[in-house]
C-alpha cells in the first residue's frame, strides 16, 4: 500500500471529523476547513491508488517479459539438443 493512500485516509477521516464537529457546534469555519481537509485526503488517496496501479502494472510487465525470455531460452536449448 502506498504511503499516499495511508496519509490520504488519515487526512480524509480527520477532515470528516472536523467538519462534523463544526456542524454540531455551528462553527462554519471548522466545517469549511474540515471539508477541505477531507477533499485533500480523498485526492491524496486517489493519487496513491494510481501509483499502486502503475507499480502493479510494471511488475506484471516485468513478470511477463521474464517468462517470455525463459521460453525463448528453452526453445534455443531444445533447438541445440
Amino acid at each position: 500500500m502506498d504511503k499516499d493512500r495511508m496519509k490520504g485516509k488519515v487526512d480524509e477521516m480527520a477532515g470528516r471529523a472536523k467538519r462534523q464537529v463544526g456542524e454540531w457546534t455551528g462553527d462554519t469555519k471548522s466545517q469549511v476547513e474540515g471539508g477541505a481537509e477531507e477533499v485533500k485526503g480523498k485526492v491524496q488517496n486517489a493519487w496513491g491508488n494510481v501509483k499502486d496501479a502503475a507499480r502493479d502494472t510494471k511488475h506484471d510487465v516485468e513478470r511477463e517479459t521474464d517468462k517470455e525470455n525463459r521460453d525463448i531460452e528453452n526453445d534455443r536449448e531444445r533447438d541445440i539438443a
